[in-house]
């Protein structure tokens, strides 16, 4: 009951660690930047989702949480045995539980641009936040494009 609760509380932390991929959020390394903007009109809008972090924070927390739940159990070789097999169990526990409290909902957004161009952009958002015929600005600079309105 302890490892479920230690692994519940690492998955708050990685959630919380999680960034933005919202149009309405910058990072801080984009403050006072240039952007272009290109205006355009929405030409559909469909909901996506954006896997999750595959980092080895979930990987290493979940191992080390199982490999010392796994220790409590039996004496000498057993409790090195199951050491290791919890570590392993917890490992994979930790790495499936960081992918999914940061997989996210994502809007996929075809713009049809002014200048007769189409592009595709994809970001975190609302499913009601962009209709087909919208008039919306997109911002591209630094290797990012966002839709605004």
């Amino acid at each position: 009951m302890k490892t479920v609760s230690l692994l519940m509380i690492v998955a708050a932390l990685l959630a919380g660690c999680a960034s933005s991929k919202s149009g309405d959020v910058y990072r801080r390394d984009q403050a006072r930047h240039e952007m272009t903007v290109r205006k355009g009109v929405v030409e559909s809008v469909r909901l996506v989702a954006l896997e999750g972090t595959k980092s080895p924070v979930g990987t290493t927390a979940g191992a080390v949480i199982g490999g010392v739940a796994g220790s409590t159990v039996g004496r000498g070789k057993g409790s090195i045995v199951g050491a290791v097999v919890g570590a392993v169990a917890g490992g994979l526990a930790g790495s499936a539980i960081e992918e999914g409290v940061t997989k996210k909902q994502a809007l996929e957004i075809t713009v049809d641009l002014d200048n007769g161009r189409s592009i595709v952009v994809v970001q975190e958002g609302a499913a009601d936040e962009f209709r087909a015929g919208d008039q919306v600005r997109v911002l591209s600079g630094g290797g990012d494009t966002r839709v605004t309105r």
